[in-house]
């Protein structure tokens, strides 16, 4: 819930620079890079993606990612140990329908969001904190299901930052 309402984790936000996400999320991460361009470090079910013009050019900030739906697989374990230190055990899996009565709770709103993915795949977006929090809605085809996987319903990430005008671009380009 933090995370939506916030658009940070733990108060790492996405245009922070490797060093400050790992000053707040610990060096306990895997460092991956397809190009001198691109890198992401993955900490545990949190991944932090950054971007540079050039090799001789600073980080900086693009996103982050809640990979949700690695909890079946390794329930909390998987979770950083900074994260499970501050909000306790996690459940293999989170229910869409009750992240949203909580947030309702506390008075924040979901928009929907059309998405490339569906039918499989729906897309809610909450404006303020530019965070979008994509649901499992049915299993496709060709994927093979194991013991344990996300079930219809559940939260398959949490991505931040979603902008206003990519939601008005998901909203043209595939229907509202």
């Amino acid at each position: 819930m933090d995370v939506v309402t916030t658009g940070t984790v733990l108060g790492a936000k996405p245009t922070d620079s490797p060093d400050r996400v790992t000053s707040i999320l610990g060096s306990d991460f895997f460092e991956n890079s397809l190009n001198n361009h691109s890198m992401w470090r993955d900490y545990g079910v949190v991944e932090f993606f950054w971007i540079r013009k050039t090799p001789e050019q600073p980080w900086e900030g693009h996103h982050f990612t809640l990979q949700v739906h690695r909890l079946p697989h390794g329930g909390g374990s998987l979770v950083n140990q900074v994260i499970r230190d501050r909000y306790g055990r996690f459940d293999r899996h989170l229910r869409f329908a009750k992240l949203e009565r909580l947030l309702k709770n506390r008075g924040v709103s979901l928009e929907d969001v059309p998405d490339v993915n569906a039918p499989a795949v729906s897309q809610h977006w909450q404006p303020d904190s530019q965070v979008s929090v994509l649901v499992t809605r049915a299993h496709e085809e060709w994927r093979p299901r194991y013991r344990g996987d996300d079930r219809l319903g559940d939260v398959y990430a949490i991505c931040s930052s979603v902008s206003a005008e990519q939601v008005a671009w998901n909203r043209e380009r595939y229907g509202r």
